[in-house]
Order: structure tokens, then sequence, then C-alpha cells
């Protein structure tokens, strides 16, 4: 029987490369988001994907999405997002908020309602789609920051409880990446500022390169753990360390 791959934020970005990976790898992929009709031209155009309506901070909907499936094997939390750059001190709450539900408590409803099947795989992986965000803070990042370390830390603390199961938890913690929407979202639809970010780097990461990484972390032999993989394009040596070329 074909392994089965769950990947959430699979409209766009790294969740759709990832899931266009993942079906290319032999994997059958159940790609999860709100955008259904971005899902369903997606599922349309690769064979092997299914789409299926998912909103990760619904407790019905996740519930729905476990019920459906038979078996899985991989499951990719990648969805998420930042929502604004300004400092805590003038953060907003919603956008707080709505960033902790998304990348935070979406991925606790994720793994706590398939852990159960990842486990009767004989063979789970658990990735968390964290950041680089996630191990080192940055100005305007307050937000995002905490949430990324939230995900960071719960993907180190299931790798303790789950020991001695037969799956494994791995973190893969991307730098600069221009996928799809991402920092546009975070600018509030600023396209300007958004792509002021990338601007003179030459070539950040993409959604493939990371889609790649995935890959490879999930089809390592069973035995082999990739603990946390981070990635960042060669012109970013850190956070604030950023090559460009002007």
């Amino acid at each position: 029987m074909r392994k089965t791959a769950v990947v959430t934020g699979a409209s766009s970005g790294i969740g759709e490369a990832a899931a266009r990976r993942l079906a290319a790898e032999g994997y059958d992929v159940v790609a999860g988001a709100r955008r259904r009709d971005r899902l369903d031209k997606l599922a349309a155009e690769v064979p092997g994907i299914r789409a299926v309506t998912l909103d990760v901070t619904s407790d019905e909907s996740v519930a729905a999405l476990a019920a459906s499936l038979e078996r899985c094997d991989v499951l990719v939390n990648n969805a998420g997002g930042a929502f604004g750059l300004e400092p805590v001190a003038e953060g907003r709450l919603a956008d707080w908020q709505r960033m902790y539900d998304v990348n935070v408590l979406g991925s606790l409803r994720m793994t706590q309602a398939l852990t159960p099947k990842l486990i009767d795989s004989g063979d789970g992986v658990l990735v968390m789609l964290t950041s680089t965000a996630g191990l080192v803070s940055y100005e305007g990042g307050g937000g995002y920051c905490a949430a990324k370390h939230a995900q960071s830390s719960m993907a180190e603390t299931l790798r303790l409880e789950l020991v001695g199961q037969p799956v494994r938890v791995v973190e893969i913690a991307p730098g600069m990446v221009r996928s799809e929407g991402f920092a546009v979202t975070r600018f509030r639809g600023d396209q300007e500022a958004a792509d002021r970010v990338y601007e003179g780097v030459p070539d950040p990461l993409s959604s493939d390169d990371v889609a790649d990484a995935i890959a490879w972390c999930v089809t390592r032999p069973a035995h082999v753990n990739i603990d946390r993989l981070v990635i960042r394009p060669r012109a970013q040596a850190a956070q604030h360390k950023v090559h460009r070329v002007r």
C-alpha cells in the first residue's frame, strides 16, 4: 500500500511545493488548506494529490480530515504565517493571536489528531515547518518569533515524548524564502514593501528548495532522524547578515 502524506497550508508557497514534491516521491498526498479552488487546481494538475478543505484553527475541520484518512505516514505541519512588523510595544493583539492560532495551535491540533495514525503506520514522520525566526529573534518580529519558538519547542518535546515509538520528529527551519504571499501578507498587502525584503539579494530560497529539504528528510531510512535542518540562501549568513547587490 502506498504511503500517505498530509500537508497543511498546501494551497500556495512551501505547502504547495511540498505537496507536489511528495507526490513525485510516490506518496498519496492529502493537500489541506482553506482555499479549495486552488487545491482543486493543484489536484487536477498532479496525480496522487487529493484536495481537502482544511482550517487548522478549527477543531471540527481537523477532526473531519483525520476521520477521512485510512492511514497517515507523514504529516507536514506547514500552515502558518507572519502578520505585521510592529515593535512589541505597538503590536496588534489580533495579529499575535492569529499567528499563535495558526502556527502553534494549528500544529497542535494536527499533531494530536494524527499522531495515533503516524504510530500505527510503523514508520511515521512528523515534520514541523518552523523558521530561523524560531531560533533567533529580531526587531519587529516579536509575535512571529514567539510563535516559531513555540513550534520549535513543541518539536523538541514531541521527540522526547515519542521516543520508543515508530515516529520521527523533524524540524525544518528555513531562512529567507521568497515564497508566494508570505511577505505580502506580513505587510498587509503592500507589494512594494514586500519586494524590498528581497531587494538586491542574489537567489533567496524558493519554495521548491524547502520542499526538496522536506522530501529528503522524510525519505531517510527509518532509523535516521533529522532533528533540525536549518536551510538558508548562501547570501544570508544570519538573520541580520544578508548580502545584497546594489
